[in-house]
């Protein structure tokens, strides 16, 4: 599993000089220690990076490099003010001085770049896209803006543990453009964090300038989110130590975020394949000659400090260079494992409280929903709801109803609508100790999350090692007339994506298992809840201690002829059509209940088939590339040689849902079209 460990192969001893982390401004202004001790850690970065730019030019370093030069000024200052025991940060791409303050050796973040086994995420993840997430530094994504709103969960998680906790997220220009980072702005002001959004603004999204990307000022943003703005230019670097230094103090101590735009300049290009040929050349050499980092230099040999700046110079490209003659050494990564760190193991440990043993009382699917996130949130202190109008109103479906009144804003949380901001906030706290449950309004909603959910929450733990603990609710499916908006399932889509794991029950005691299961694992859990069954079932329902077994496919009704395999809402249409079936035609079938669609449990389903010989597949999902296939595929692979005929696959329509209720009924499977076909089948 990838850590941030320590090398098997020696690196050299870190040098004194940088063994002091820290950097604390009394009276609020910078010494010339401090100023000595921001010039150390700039210096150092850019040295490691020159070394990796060589590598890459020489062919040795594959992948995206990128470098800090021009923002080592604002990264390096802002990375020793943190509290590195319970702050959380993200660096961007640009952000290489934060990395080598926060944590581990030079060598691990060299063989980060270089992608062998030395790397802290065992060659996993590409070049600067790593952190430390167990030391609450949130790796980053290509999907720039993503990670503010990881650092917002971990914040609030640190200050939910009463630790006076502080977040920085960078981002850049180009990324001020991407939604996600509107709606954390916002969604960090309304719920009064203490998150430092600094701005990295070197003109160029790439290759598109300033006046393609934004009009007016990103810094006069902070107004229209209710925070204060700072603007700073990196060249003043002296300065800026004292806006950096209060704007973190003022955000730790009154608990509002604050946004920062920083001035730096684009000294390299985007990447070590991007050649500047887009900038006028004369502008280049003008922005080389005012580089925060030699001119910072000037001015402290200016003031007597020349003979220390060269002696430590020394030792740090010394430093440098030896280490990565160490690093060349390791060899490639091995594959073995990798499918096995896809998903975390559960450690998880909740004391449940034992009911009274009493007569369980009649509930509704939507009931029992409700009931099992009061049980969880009663006994399990980490645990916490959040969603579009759950709190007072008790959420679309009033599956949150009263959850508010009993547990407060603190544990059940109103969001604005930010589906992709909710769940990187959502994912941030599970990182960082809490145990959050998401609910969707609907499953079709969650198509705005889909880059938080499948690209980075889903990757966590096999990019980093890192546990999610995390719940995801879709009310889903159709049936009621909700039309193309309302009314999908999409747990294709969502399987497809490895580390997720999805339950989809049938059964109010079946919902009230899934999740209590999916709030006890480590790992992400979509539960995908049917709309049409929220009203339709009512049964005995109380806490089950057998509630794991959620995880396996239930065997729903016996037979002969043939094994059918289904879920949700599914369970109930095959179970009427198979009744008829057994009924007027004496032919009774196997019919199992998934429950859950991932990890796949196939087995007693396999064994039924070398029994009966014949498979039929019922999904409400589309026909097309749905999952019905890949049922049919995975279990005829193995036992092809024992089937009588071929699978049956029945699915929906290959079309958006309709809203019209004749449509809609000729749209998906119900009784009598599924009997319909089992006939024919039968007959042909």
């Amino acid at each position: 599993m990838p850590t941030q460990a320590s090398s098997q192969i020696a690196y050299p001893e870190t040098p004194g000089i940088l063994l002091d982390r820290d950097l604390r401004l009394e009276g609020g202004k910078p010494s010339d220690q401090d100023l000595l001790k921001v010039y150390r850690w700039m210096a150092y970065s850019r040295f490691t990076d020159e070394r990796i730019f060589e590598l890459y030019r020489q062919g040795k370093m594959l992948g995206t490099v990128t470098c800090s030069d021009g923002n080592e000024g604002i990264v390096a200052p802002l990375a020793l003010m943190l509290d590195k025991a319970i702050d959380c940060v993200s660096w961007t791409h640009r952000g290489l001085p934060g990395h080598l303050v926060w944590s581990g050796h030079v060598g691990d973040h060299l063989c980060q770049y270089l992608g062998n086994a030395g790397s802290p995420t065992g060659g996993r993840e590409g070049n600067a896209h790593h952190g430390d997430p167990l030391n609450r530094s949130f790796p980053m994504i290509s999907h720039l803006g993503k990670m503010s709103s990881n650092v917002m969960g971990g914040t609030d998680s640190q200050r939910r543990k009463g630790l006076k906790a502080v977040g920085l997220t960078f981002y850049g220009d180009g990324a001020s453009s991407t939604g996600e980072i509107h709606e954390t702005l916002n969604f960090a002001s309304v719920l009064n964090l203490p998150i430092v959004f600094v701005i990295e603004n070197n003109k160029y999204a790439y290759s598109t300038p300033l006046e393609e990307q934004y009009a007016g000022k990103l810094v006069d943003r902070a107004a229209g989110y209710g925070m204060k703005g700072l603007e700073l230019d990196v060249a003043h670097l002296e300065k800026n130590l004292e806006g950096f230094w209060q704007a973190i103090e003022e955000t730790r101590e009154t608990c509002r975020p604050i946004l920062i735009e920083t001035h730096s300049l684009r000294l390299r290009g985007h990447a070590g394949y991007d050649t500047c040929d887009y900038i006028d050349p004369e502008l280049s050499e003008k922005w080389k000659s005012e580089d925060c980092l030699p001119n910072f230099r000037q001015r402290l040999v200016e003031k007597g400090f020349e003979d220390i700046l060269d002696k430590e110079d020394a030792i740090l490209k010394e430093f440098v260079d030896t280490t990565l003659v160490q690093c060349v050494k390791h060899p490639g990564p091995q594959p073995a494992g990798m499918r096995k760190d896809v998903f975390s193991p559960s450690t998880a440990d909740i004391e449940w409280k034992k009911e009274e043993d009493q007569e369980a009382p009649n509930l509704t699917f939507s009931k029992a929903i409700n009931e099992a996130q009061r049980k969880i949130l009663t006994d399990s202190p980490e645990s916490l709801v959040m969603g579009q109008d759950i709190a007072e109103y008790g959420g679309a479906f009033k599956l949150t109803e009263n959850l508010f009144k009993e547990f407060g804003r603190s544990r059940v949380i109103n969001t604005p609508i930010c589906e992709s901001s909710m769940v990187g906030y959502a994912t941030g706290l599970a990182i960082t100790g809490h145990r959050p449950i998401v609910e969707f309004q609907f499953a079709d909603f969650a198509t705005d999350a889909t880059t938080q959910i499948t690209l980075n929450t889903a990757t966590y733990h096999f990019r980093s090692g890192a546990k999610v603990p995390l719940v995801l609710r879709l009310p889903c499916g159709g049936g009621i007339n909700f039309g193309p908006f309302h009314s999908e399932d999409l747990e294709a889509f969502y399987l497809h994506q490895p580390g997720l794991k999805l339950l989809y029950p049938s059964t109010p005691q079946d919902a009230y298992n899934a999740l209590i299961a999916a709030h006890e694992d480590d790992n992400p859990v979509l539960v995908f809840e049917h709309k049409k069954l929220f009203h339709s079932l009512k049964a005995p329902v109380k806490f089950d201690p057998s509630y794991q077994e959620i995880w396996k496919p239930a065997l729903r009704r016996f037979g002969n002829y043939a094994t059918v395999v289904t879920y949700g809402e599914m369970t109930l249409q095959a179970n009427d059509a198979l009744e008829y079936l057994e009924f007027e035609y004496d032919c009774s079938c196997d019919l199992f209940d998934l429950r859950a669609l991932a990890p796949l449990q196939l087995e007693t389903v396999k064994q039924s088939l070398s029994r009966t010989g014949r498979l039929i597949v019922i999904t409400e999902s589309r026909r097309n590339s749905g999952f019905g296939a890949e049922l049919v595929s995975q279990i005829v692979e193995e036992r092809f040689f024992d089937l009588e005929a071929p699978p049956l696959r029945i699915a929906s329509l290959d079309t958006p849902v309709p809203f019209a209720p004749e449509l809609e009924n000729a749209y998906r499977p119900s009784k009598d079209s599924i009997l319909e076909a089992i006939i024919e089948w039968m007959e042909n």
